[in-house]
């Protein structure tokens, strides 16, 4: 059994919720985990799974992050899963989620640009997950940015060491990339009120973390 469990995305300042990200889990026994090869699911199970919740948050939010992979990006059945279920939402947005991790699979950046491009003609958007980290690295973020509209740098890659000078300073640098390039810069991993209170000093105001939810299922979350 599958179902995708969500996340708030937040504005720490104001104290709104801006979105959610859709993690998708895989029941094993009475037990939850991440799903680790998504590209052998039937599209129709990750689709209808989708429409489920936002079926449930729609218009409580302007956007929905679902993450891809580089080898899901380029998985046209997913693609058109993903297309036909921005058909179904508008105005809510399906934001892509292109994920650091590492795949089997080596594709050209040409080839990636071009699936950014289509998701795009259908009104949705892009999102880099973990800049810094992964197959997301600088040079990457650089070729994608001009078809992305969010970076998201996430603290729980760096455990602790958020409170290392050499990790401030890339906090700082995606932050003021982002700021150039005029996106949206997410800060992910806040778990706790002390590193939600030190990055009060960065100025950076949406955030993601456990500090403020933990993934669950939506029957769970109180709308």
């Amino acid at each position: 059994m599958y179902q995708y469990f969500i996340q708030q995305i937040i504005n720490k300042y104001n104290k709104s919720v801006v979105g959610y990200e859709l993690l998708l889990r895989k029941q094993v026994g009475s037990n939850w985990g991440p799903v680790t090869n998504f590209t052998s699911l039937p599209p129709e199970i990750v689709a209808d799974e989708i429409i489920k919740i936002a079926e449930q948050l729609y218009s409580k939010v302007p956007f929905l992050s679902v993450n891809l992979n580089r080898t899901q990006l380029m998985n046209q059945k997913i693609v058109d899963a993903l297309i036909g279920i921005q058909k179904l939402l508008r105005p809510v947005q399906i934001q892509i989620e292109l994920t650091e991790d590492e795949t089997k699979n080596h594709f050209k950046e040409c080839d990636i640009i071009n699936q950014l491009k289509q998701f795009i003609e259908e009104g949705m958007t892009i999102s880099i997950d973990d800049v810094d980290c992964g197959v997301n690295t600088e040079d990457q973020v650089r070729a994608l940015i001009p078809y992305t509209n969010e970076i998201k740098f996430a603290l729980q890659n760096f455990g602790q060491s958020v409170y290392f000078p050499e990790i401030q300073q890339r906090i700082i640098y995606w932050r003021d990339f982002a700021k150039k390039h005029k996106v949206r810069f997410i800060l992910e991993g806040i778990e706790n009120e002390k590193i939600d209170a030190f990055i009060d000093l960065f100025g950076i105001d949406i955030r993601q973390g456990y500090f403020y939810e933990k993934p669950h299922p939506i029957q769970e979350n109180q709308l």
